[in-house]
């Protein structure tokens, strides 16, 4: 894991507990080359995502709200995730790719992360 918790000591509580769930989740969840992990970064402004292959350690497809197109998106932060979900799932179908497995890195499933998600799918990737 490139996570170390025991160096967070300063760490906010509810980013330690966000760390600790993401480390969880890790053990269960692994991207392979048929089925990469699609994985969410959420922060208070942004919302990124990216299609890594964890046998060899490359992103295959990244989306992200900071893209140039995206900043001028008229919208709440919601309809920005979603509108990411919908161009990863986009660039994942040029790139070949048909599923995933969705990490959603500690964060609840709910709101953006469940607004990304439900874009992906839509746009035609299986999870």
């Amino acid at each position: 894991m490139a996570i170390s918790l025991s160096k967070h000591k300063h760490t906010a509580q509810r980013t330690r507990s966000r760390l600790h769930r993401q480390v969880r989740g890790r053990k269960k969840v692994s991207g392979t080359a048929e089925r990469p992990r699609l994985v969410v970064t959420r922060s208070s402004k942004h919302i990124s995502v990216q299609v890594v292959d964890d046998l060899v350690g490359h992103t295959l497809v990244s989306a992200s709200s900071m893209e140039a197109d995206l900043r001028g998106f008229e919208g709440d932060k919601t309809a920005k995730a979603k509108r990411v979900g919908e161009l990863v799932a986009e660039r994942a179908k040029g790139a070949g790719i048909e599923s995933v497995v969705f990490d959603r890195a500690g964060n609840q499933y709910h709101g953006r992360v469940a607004a990304l998600a439900d874009a992906a799918r839509e746009g035609g990737l299986s999870f």
